[in-house]
């Protein structure tokens, strides 16, 4: 058997950036997404949405819609062959959603009644027919007044709150009379959305057996299937599950949209049926970022350590319960970010209202926290008469510290060193001259350098990694390791959602570096393979990437079995002799054919992450997280304090990520979460008043552009979690965390404006608002 040494190890493997599978058919505009799917005799689905934030159903005549030519089916709840309602709260056996309006709709855009016919806009005209009756009711909008009452403000009949979660450390009353500087503050984050540029789309497929096949952009099959089965009243094994392609997700393709509603129309006219929505519907298709009210109050000394911490955290969750109490657990746990606190009250709640839902997005619970802690430790910062990184190192977080929690920190960078290292970074160029395209606002603006200020602002952001609280994370791969033209070629097959993160890259890199074999493909993902849980909470590199690598190891196991069998060896003495496919030691044995001949090796593996436990629901108290990590951004900005226009000069991220995997790949994670901070810094939010949406486009939700990107400075660091697969560190939320309020700190560095809520608006820097 000819072995390779160490220099002939095949490219592509971890640590390296090897080409995307997927990247030249999205550049060149060939990639299929779950919107390009069509089949033949397909009919079109469409969905009747509720004009009104909240309103009773007197009555629905569906008879106009069905007697119109090209309709084949038109369904409301009546229809729903199993159980209405779903949800995707994992902590609840009384889901709360219904499939379709039953009697009573609780949000603008709330799904009435569904249409099959065989042209798109044949269906959108048959829903115009639908004959409803309202009777609107006043909506229920102010999150802080259902917090305050929430028994007499019920949107929902389980109450008017979704999780109060409080978080109690010592003793703050006895602390607040013992502080020399205190400092308060009220904040607020507006409803930012996850602006995925392909909208929920799939197709489902009638099968023989009387089950369906569905072919839908998600980010968790399983749990897809877990929700939808019960509603279609079948077994879950007759609904067969494959990932079309994904534009997009950041949390907001976790709960249902169209799965259960195209599935039913499939079924009921026995043809294939395809729903798209488009972008004003998507609007109201798919959950946003919680908005989110919070007051603060820090004691300190007077040269900035902190003493204690009383705060309050309202999420507004809108009509069903989606996600929220996960991400108020988040909000509570993190409150007060990775600083040291001897004494902390943090009471978080999530409650329900008839504004639109909302539920995960990048980094969710700890955005919010984090825009108010930060804003705080400035105040205090201000107070003491000390710099703004200066009151963080007294105050960080190292190891052996405990969270307020009481979870104790084990493994992430020294967070002194990150702030260190974002101060060494090399400050831009002060602006020359007033070439237009340098200043705040473009060639397209007033301003011609008057009044331009420049500022500097930090932030720093602590998320958690995987799922928390107890959940039982897992996730399953497939590996086959097999001859095919001479050559051995591997495969890989898990059910885990490539939603533009590159999994897909990751997967293939760590069966090159486990096998050492260069040919790996990866299969697309379906449910024909054990669940890999959610692409969400940075844990996909974590949790697949677990279980790959695992599943490779048991075949590189079989391998050397059977190879010691076939060869009269001691298997032991083949693995010390080398080859990274029956060992971890350098090089690779060539020749796999010699060994495995026509047959093939397949092993399967579960990986779980090390147990979390729940929090505790009276103190808060609980080591709820599986990983924790660190992020901490500079923001230089220029601010024309008279038009209240921004100019993001730059912006520079240190981040601990424990070992790089894909430094391509990676980058673009720091790069893409600084981008949605920036977005809801400055220009991001759903503008809603009594209940309704009133910009659902990207005419009036603006996200950042290109030309409103600055050059970014990245400073990587690699301190290994001795408990994840290679060490690494989920990398992908931290930066949405930071990146928000250094940039607000600059901009208020700049204007001397207190800038309490975000995105900051014009009039707010300009002192006519706020």
């Amino acid at each position: 058997m000819k072995r390779l040494d160490e220099r002939t190890r095949p490219a592509g493997g971890i640590g390296e950036s090897p080409r995307r599978p997927d990247g030249t058919l999205k550049v060149a505009g060939e990639f299929a997404y779950a919107s390009d799917m069509w089949l033949d005799g397909m009919l079109w689905g469409a969905t009747l949405r509720s004009p009104h934030p909240r309103a009773r159903i007197r009555s629905l005549d569906t008879a106009p819609a069905l007697a119109a030519p090209g309709v084949h089916a038109v369904l409301t709840h009546e229809d729903v062959p199993g159980r209405k309602m779903y949800g995707l709260d994992h902590t609840s056996d009384r889901p709360d959603q219904p499939v379709l309006a039953i009697g009573e709709v609780r949000y603008e855009g709330e799904p009435v009644a569904l249409v099959a016919a065989d042209h798109p806009e044949t269906a959108r005209r048959a829903l115009e027919r639908i004959a409803v009756d309202w009777e609107v009711l006043e909506p229920i909008t102010d999150a802080r007044a259902v917090a305050a009452d929430p028994e007499r403000l019920k949107v929902q009949p389980r109450g008017g709150i979704t999780r109060h979660q409080p978080v109690r450390a010592g003793d703050v009353e006895r602390a607040k009379g013992t502080a020399p500087v205190v400092v308060t503050g009220e904040y607020e984050v507006g409803i930012q959305d996850q602006a995925f540029l392909g909208p929920e789309s799939g197709l489902a497929v009638p099968a023989e057996d009387g089950g369906v096949d569905l072919y839908v952009s998600t980010q968790w099959l399983h749990n897809d299937i877990r929700q939808i089965a019960p509603c279609l009243g079948l077994p879950e094994e007759r609904i067969r599950m494959t990932l079309a392609g994904v534009g997009g997700a950041f949390g907001g393709r976790e709960d249902l949209s169209m799965q259960i509603h195209a599935a039913m129309l499939a079924m009921r006219t026995g043809r294939p049926v395809k729903m798209s929505y488009n972008r004003y519907e998507s609007f109201f298709g798919h959950v946003h970022r919680h908005p989110a009210w919070m007051r603060y109050e820090y004691g300190a000394t007077g040269d900035g350590r902190l003493l204690y911490a009383d705060v309050e955290i309202v999420l507004d969750g809108g009509a069903y319960t989606s996600s929220t109490g996960a991400v108020v657990g988040n909000a509570a746990s993190l409150g007060v970010g990775p600083y040291e606190i001897p004494d902390i009250r943090i009471d978080a709640y999530g409650v329900y209202t008839n504004n639109p839902p909302c539920g995960a997005m990048r980094g969710f619970g700890a955005v919010q926290a984090c825009f108010a802690y930060e804003s705080m430790m400035d105040r205090v910062a201000a107070a003491c008469g000390i710099g703004p990184l200066e009151v963080r190192r007294r105050n960080a977080v190292s190891q052996g510290s405990r969270m307020a929690t009481g979870q104790v920190i084990d493994s992430p960078a020294p967070m002194a060193e990150l702030l260190d290292r974002v101060a060494a970074m090399p400050m831009p160029a002060a602006r020359a001259g007033d070439d237009l395209r340098e200043l705040p606002g473009g060639v397209s603006q007033a301003t011609r350098g008057e009044g331009v200020v420049r500022g500097v602002g930090y932030g720093i952001g602590i998320k958690n990694i995987c799922f928390s609280e107890g959940f039982d994370d897992l996730s399953t791969a497939r590996v086959r390791l097999e001859v095919i033209g001479g050559e051995p070629a591997v495969l890989v097959h898990t059910a885990a959602a490539e939603v533009g993160q590159g999994l897909v890259t990751i997967q293939a890199q760590i069966a090159r570096t486990e096998l050492g074999v260069e040919k790996v493909t990866v299969q697309p993902a379906d449910n024909r393979v054990g669940d890999a849980g959610s692409s969400s909470a940075s844990r996909q590199s974590y949790m697949t990437g677990g279980a790959v690598k695992a599943a490779c190891e048991a075949v590189r196991d079989r391998l050397l079995a059977l190879a010691g069998k076939r060869l009269g060896r001691d298997p032991a003495e083949l693995a010390a002799r080398g080859g990274k496919i029956v060992s971890r030691a350098a090089g690779v044995l060539a020749a796999v054919e010699d060994v495995l001949g026509t047959d093939a090796i397949e092993e399967t593996r579960e990986y779980h992450h090390r147990p979390t436990t729940a929090l505790d629901p009276v103190t808060g108290q609980g080591a709820s997280h599986t990983q924790l990590a660190l992020c901490v951004h500079r923001a230089v900005v220029d601010v024309d304090t008279e038009l209240g226009l921004v100019k993001v000069v730059e912006l520079a991220a240190v981040q601990d990520v424990g070992r790089i995997l894909n430094r391509q790949a990676l980058e673009g994670q720091i790069h893409g979460g600084t981008a949605q901070g920036l977005g809801l810094a400055l220009m991001e939010e759903i503008q809603v008043a009594g209940g309704r949406i009133r910009n659902p486009s990207f005419t009036d939700y603006l996200i950042p552009t290109v030309l409103d990107m600055p050059p970014m400075r990245l400073d990587i660091l690699e301190y290994p979690d001795p408990n994840a697969p290679y060490g690494l560190r989920g990398a992908g939320e931290p930066p949405t965390l930071s990146s928000t309020p250094a940039i607000v700190a600059a901009i208020r560095d700049a204007t001397g404006r207190p800038l309490t809520r975000v995105p900051v608006r014009p009039e707010h820097i300009a002192g006519l608002e706020g």
